[in-house]
């Protein structure tokens, strides 16, 4: 009897090791890049800023000096208290914002829900055209009465169609209709299958919705130029920015003033500064990102539909 001799079996998403090693190559490649430049913006920020107009830009710099951030910090009380209230202002805006932004996309989302066509021209029609600028700020000022209040660092990110849409379409696609139908079978009513059902299941739209909105928030100075006037109330974006301003004015007008203010204004780091603000606005959002990307793992983890 002929030994029939047994082939081996390839499964067709088994990866080769060469292409193993090829892929891993690519992806640390891939770190390097994208980490790279956040190192390269440090390393400048800690150069000696003759050392850096002599030379030029380098990863390995013959003179370090932290002159840019003891300049930053050295108002002290100022910065910490500008924390503070980029923090408030991210928490509590993202808090608020996922809430009002999940309400409204979950019932533009049910087809039994009377005013859907309306409301979706409501939050439509803001993205194609803007009030403008003037109308904002008196709206803002005159009738909420809010300059000065950090309220007006909050309320105007608090609804973006774009996250509205992401989240009403993420609702359609990925909440099947037969479960909520079970549900109100079974005697559940709105309230309950939002909370216990839809909620549960929408954890890797609500992650990405919430990184959105926490780098919108932490990253806005726009409107703290406009509305805030009080020195402790500004975000540390605002703060920072005016500091650059400032001494590049001072830098600036370094001729006029002559003797040994003029000396010491052409001292003052420019470039260097300008680093040191990107790594101190950026560093807090890198550092907790990866802990964040875990919830958001997981998040869609949990969120799977499992057949």
């Amino acid at each position: 009897m002929q030994e029939i001799k047994s082939k081996k079996h390839y499964d067709p998403l088994e990866v080769s090791r060469a292409s193993n090693i090829g892929l891993n190559i690519y992806l640390i490649l891939l770190t390097i890049s994208a980490i790279l430049p956040f190192l390269f913006v440090f390393v400048i920020s800690i150069t000696d800023e003759a050392t850096l107009a002599t030379n030029g830009y380098s990863l390995f710099p013959k003179q370090i000096s932290f002159d840019a951030y003891k300049l930053i910090f050295r108002s002290g009380s100022t910065i910490i208290q500008a924390y503070k209230v980029s923090i408030f202002i991210t928490v509590v805006g993202v808090i608020l914002a996922l809430c009002l932004t999940t309400l409204y996309a979950y019932a533009l989302s049910r087809d039994d829900f009377e005013f859907k066509g309306f409301f979706t021209k409501v939050s439509t029609i803001p993205m194609l055209f803007s009030g403008g600028l003037v109308a904002s700020y008196l709206v803002m000022t005159q009738f909420l009465g809010l300059r000065n209040s950090v309220w007006a660092l909050i309320l105007p990110l608090l609804l973006g169609t774009f996250n509205i849409i992401i989240m009403r379409t993420f609702f359609q696609t990925s909440i099947p209709n037969a479960l909520i139908e079970a549900a109100t079978i079974d005697g559940a009513n709105e309230f309950q299958i939002f909370f216990k059902i839809v909620l549960p299941l929408s954890l890797p739209v609500l992650a990405t919705i919430g990184l959105f909105l926490t780098l919108g928030y932490w990253n806005d100075w726009y409107n703290a130029m406009l509305y805030i006037d009080d020195l402790n109330k500004i975000p540390v974006q605002y703060l920072l920015i005016r500091v650059q301003n400032s001494t590049a004015f001072l830098a600036s007008r370094g001729s006029q003033i002559g003797g040994v203010a003029n000396q010491a204004m052409k001292t003052l780091p420019q470039e260097t500064l300008r680093m040191a603000i990107v790594v101190i606005t950026t560093a807090p959002i890198a550092i907790t990102y990866p802990f964040f990307q875990r919830y958001f793992i997981s998040g869609l983890t949990l969120g799977a539909v499992k057949e």
